[in-house]
């Protein structure tokens, strides 16, 4: 069994692929031989996004889906890590429904225009959502993130059900604690971050390239009988 990441031919679209964790798999998704698509908000960083096709993305906007899934002729790989959070404000109930427009329904707003192309795939589709550790337990602050993350888990496994027949492979990673601009805030503060590498077993912040390499494989033929699967990838911090 050839059990490296080899996805040559292979086309991946990445939302939230120019900034952090997105940006991440993209560029593993693009070392590892496939054709990708960044697509995110305007205004990326072009020094980071070197090397990568960006193409403008608003989630939340069907005709901006429209326009980028419509103008692709391939795909194999979709991956969606667009995501917003805003903690405190999060009660506010249009924040939360903001949040969850972007988290939640713009995740099922991208599979659903991916998945006639998709399901074209010569090898077969996979979908790799991005949750969370909060998808898993809940918060009394970032209750809109949390809600949207749990609702992430459960549609990972109802897409992976429902698109089975068509041979699409739906799965999810749920990143702990990662060092990225989202969570600059808890880093800076020494109380919030030596209570999160207290419980954090494996001592430290995660990476995005932590998140990557885990993706690769939900999206490669070596986990061609992995589908509905959530991948914590959190260095331990659920078990603790």
């Amino acid at each position: 069994m050839n059990t490296s990441f080899n996805f040559n031919g292979k086309t991946a679209l990445v939302t939230g692929g120019t900034s952090g964790i997105g940006l991440a798999i993209a560029q593993a998704l693009q070392q590892a031989g496939a054709t990708v698509y960044a697509a995110g908000l305007p205004g990326a960083d072009a020094n980071a996004t070197a090397g990568l096709t960006v193409l403008a993305l608003d989630v939340t906007s069907a005709a901006s889906i429209g326009a980028v899934f419509g103008g692709l002729t391939q795909l194999d790989i979709l991956v969606n890590a667009a995501g917003i959070i805003r903690r405190a404000d999060e009660h506010d109930p249009d924040v939360f429904e903001r949040v969850l427009s972007v988290n939640l329904n713009g995740t099922m707003r991208c599979c659903t225009a991916a998945k006639a192309l998709l399901a074209q795939s010569a090898s077969g589709g996979s979908v790799v959502n991005i949750a969370s550790m909060l998808s898993f337990f809940g918060s009394g602050v970032s209750l809109g993130y949390s809600a949207s993350k749990g609702g992430v888990a459960q549609l990972t496994k109802s897409l992976a059900i429902a698109w089975a027949g068509q041979r699409t492979r739906v799965n999810a990673v749920a990143p702990g604690y990662i060092a990225t601009a989202f969570t600059q805030v808890l880093q800076d503060n020494p109380v919030m971050n030596n209570t999160i590498l207290a419980r954090t077993p494996t001592g430290r912040w995660g990476t995005p390239q932590d998140v990557a390499g885990p993706v690769l494989f939900l999206c490669s033929d070596v986990a061609s009988f992995v589908t509905g699967a959530i991948l914590p990838v959190d260095g331990g911090y659920l078990v603790a």
